[in-house]
């Protein structure tokens, strides 16, 4: 019997070299995945005017007893031509046209075809006979079709696809609340705010300054007072009801008689700074506002808008004041020492790893961010740590650099090592009077040790929270 010898896994280029060097063992077989070569050169576009799309391919370079390449072989690319003139014919209709005068269903008549829109599967070239009261499949569309007259998806291999923002059909891929496709709303601040007293029971009142570059712009309230917003020329852009042309964004402005209430919602992003004001007729009972801007606009925007009376966020003690120092007393007999008994040892925290837990408390937390823990101090049945922000993947109102975070218990869960980085979700706890303003780590929550690992785990929940 002869000896084995090591099978030889040929090279075909540097990239088969490199995954024969990787994959071949000294019996010859190989484990593992196969190897995408890089993706070719994107396609014409399929349409010569209007939208169509654009196709680019690569192989999967596999060895015997390698599985197939995670992901797809083809991706497909939206691409924007100049409109088509008036009267041109429909890709759809020239497909449906190729029929014509040509027998079908083995039968001996012909027809003229048009596209018929009414069959369940959009992305079948379904024709109806003209003059007739059935139409026929003749099977998929070619790729570029639009799905339907007037709709944004094409038809891509039998099913109908959406382009992300980054102009991929079917990535899923959308603009963050800053405008960013596929970010993490980590490059921009969501300001928040009710304002509930304005003054004398008439006339003209400040409310907010909406600065430029304000995106997701909403405002609400209920009473009979009127919103007026002014832009940069000092005009009302408001009248009626109705949607207006403001600050290169639409605004659209709608009132209601039962109630009333009265709303404002612009997209953004404005391209120059709005007044908002309140035209008082009765007592305020509150006018709520939000709206998402730049984080390199954030800090001239806070201090214009303290003019108008009103702090962003409520200002929180740094240290508790100590206690006034007491008067020596008069020596006094010593009384015997009792034993302060030791409290109870912390029971162990809950396990809270794992993938479904972090989409669980990232997806709905209203902070996520990256902190070094400075101090811990327990104050009562809580536990208050002070940190300082390094970096915000997520947050639905301003964060500053020192801030602090509660946690309920004198044993939280996990607990925090002071002068250690982690990866925090926490939620924002406002008290109904408005005097608390606070950050919560619930029990059991999310708070795991700072790594890059965690940090791709971060991204990777953030991009499949629901939007």
């Amino acid at each position: 019997m002869g000896k084995l010898r090591p099978r030889r896994c040929p090279p075909q280029s540097l990239l088969l070299l490199l995954g024969a060097l990787l994959h071949c063992g000294p019996g010859g077989s190989a484990q593992g995945r196969g190897e995408w070569t890089p993706w070719g050169a994107w396609s014409r576009c399929s349409s010569s005017c209007g939208r169509g799309l654009s196709v680019r391919s690569r192989r999967c370079i596999r060895f015997p007893g390698e599985a197939a390449c995670w992901g797809d072989s083809h991706e497909y690319r939206l691409c924007q031509l100049p409109d088509c003139p008036p009267g041109a014919t429909p890709f759809r209709d020239l497909q449906c046209a190729l029929y014509n005068g040509r027998p079908v269903l083995g039968a001996q008549e012909t027809y003229q075809w048009v596209p018929f829109h009414g069959a369940p599967n959009l992305c079948d070239l379904n024709c109806l006979a003209q003059g007739q009261a059935f139409y026929h499949s003749f099977g998929r569309v070619l790729d570029g079709t639009p799905c339907s007259p007037g709709a944004e998806g094409l038809c891509v291999a039998g099913r109908c696809l959406n382009a992300g923002c980054d102009g991929l059909l079917g990535s899923g891929t959308r603009e963050d609340r800053c405008g960013r496709c596929g970010g993490a709303n980590d490059s921009c601040l969501l300001v928040q705010r009710v304002i509930r007293d304005a003054g004398a029971l008439s006339g003209y009142w400040n409310v907010t300054l909406i600065p430029e570059g304000a995106r997701h712009i909403r405002v609400t309230h209920r009473s009979r007072n009127h919103l007026v917003l002014r832009g940069g020329d000092g005009r009302a852009v408001l009248s009626a009801p109705g949607t207006y042309e403001a600050a290169g964004t639409r605004v659209v402005y709608t009132r209601t008689a039962a109630g009333p209430e009265e709303t404002l919602r612009a997209a953004g992003p404005t391209s120059q700074d709005l007044l908002l004001q309140v035209l008082l007729q009765e007592p305020n009972p509150g006018i709520e506002f939000e709206f998402w801007l730049p984080r390199e606009r954030y800090g001239s925007f806070q201090a214009r808008a303290q003019t108008l009376g009103w702090p962003l966020r409520q200002p929180q003690p740094r240290e508790v004041e100590p206690p006034p120092p007491t008067p020596p007393a008069a020596p006094a007999a010593v009384p015997p020492r009792t034993p302060t008994p030791a409290p109870e040892p912390c029971a162990p925290c809950p396990d809270a790893r794992g993938r479904a837990h972090r989409l669980l408390h990232y997806c709905g937390s209203d902070f996520v961010f990256r902190a070094l823990v400075l101090g811990r101090q327990r104050q009562a049945q809580e536990t208050r740590y002070e940190v300082r922000v390094q970096l915000v993947y997520k947050n639905r109102s301003p964060l500053r650099a020192h801030e602090y975070v509660w946690a309920p218990g004198r044993c939280p869960c996990p607990p925090l090592a002071p002068r250690r980085e982690y990866l925090l979700a926490a939620r924002r706890l406002l008290s109904p009077d408005g005097t608390q303003d606070r950050l919560l780590l619930p029990h059991a929550g999310y708070a795991r040790p700072w790594s890059p690992a965690e940090d791709s785990r971060a991204r990777l929940a953030a991009r499949r929270c629901p939007a």
